[in-house]
């Protein structure tokens, strides 16, 4: 990745002006100065990958609009959880590919929403090429920060995620380190597995502040580590070796007197954090303001507790905030 610290990220593009993955929601977030872009990795039914924050789509396209996939609706256990809705693992590329995609929180972001049903789903390989291009158009090295999501949910249904992706980082041209890469999830099995593959990535190990990882609970029941164990100076010895970092949630580094970011530098291990958001839905109690969810509260003083922690990375939903304030 490009040696600036922290590294600022645009989340799924810059979901805080247009729909969240949507191919202008990439472009605004390379030419508001973002190191890198997160885009999320699910499957079709066909072995796709495409760019979804979830398998579950009736949040985040039209698909509800689209009487010939009403049928589809139905309800899964995902990661545990019951959800009802439309899935991409029950489509093919070519029908979801006739489908536009929607802002995911109108409510707190009319304006976003405003660019609803103009642009179609993207693939992965489709946002490789987007990212290689801009990196040129802009001048400067951008890199990927790719999420996977659901990785054990999708094997039990026979789509293996790891030689899928390994197949499109490879066609694309992003497999063998020349283009700044990270890859990161949830779940520790699929960065193991995506290794395996040859890989030339920065693997990152994402931490939740509650629960535990579904691929640990699966394997181990409630044996398996919480995502807290995973960041006290024991925890933290266990990744060594197997990761480069981690992605922990916000609240974790604005608890009074935690040590995550000492901790995991003291062992080698870079920090990143999840999502810096300047409305008043998305900050800290202490740091909203009036004017209801949508309204920007103080997030700039959130951010610098966020910013004295020494974090390495850190993931904004509105890249032109984030690059003033992590870079000023």
């Amino acid at each position: 990745m490009p040696r600036k610290s922290p590294l600022v990220i645009g989340h799924r593009g810059a979901p805080g002006y247009r729909p969240e993955h949507s191919r202008s929601s990439y472009e605004l977030a390379l030419a508001m100065g973002v190191d890198a872009v997160e885009p999320d990795v699910v499957a079709t039914k066909d072995g796709i990958l495409v760019i979804r924050h979830e398998n579950e789509i009736s949040g985040t396209t039209d698909v509800e609009d689209h009487p010939e996939f009403a049928d589809r609706k139905t309800t899964k256990r995902i990661d545990g959880q019951p959800l009802t809705g439309w899935f991409t693992e029950d489509f093919t590329w070519d029908e979801l590919a006739t489908l536009r995609v929607r802002e995911r929180l109108p409510e707190v972001r009319p304006s976003s929403a405003s660019f609803d049903d103009a642009q179609p789903v993207l693939r992965l390989v489709d946002l490789l090429d987007l990212v290689r291009a801009g990196s040129s158009e802009h001048g400067r090295e951008i890199g990927v920060v790719l999420e996977v999501k659901h990785a054990t949910y999708f094997a039990s249904m026979g789509l293996d995620l790891a030689p899928l992706i390994a197949r499109d980082l490879r066609a694309a041209g992003w497999a063998d380190g020349q283009l700044p890469l990270m890859i990161e999830s949830f779940e520790s099995t699929i960065l193991a597995q995506l290794r395996e593959e040859g890989i030339a990535a920065s693997y990152i190990y994402l931490i939740e502040a509650t629960g535990r990882p579904y691929d640990q609970l699966v394997a181990h029941g409630r044996q398996a580590a919480t995502y807290k164990a995973t960041v006290t100076p024991r925890g933290l010895d266990g990744l060594v070796g197997r990761v480069d970092g981690i992605s922990v949630n916000k609240r974790m580094l604005l608890a009074r007197g935690n040590t995550i970011v000492e901790d995991a530098h003291a062992r080698g291990l870079k920090v990143f954090t999840w999502t810096a958001r300047p409305e008043n839905a998305f900050l800290a109690a202490e740091f909203r303001g009036e004017g209801g969810r949508q309204a920007y509260g103080d997030y700039e003083s959130e951010w610098a507790v966020i910013a004295r922690s020494g974090i390495d990375g850190v993931f904004v939903d509105h890249p032109d905030l984030g690059v003033a304030f992590f870079r000023s």
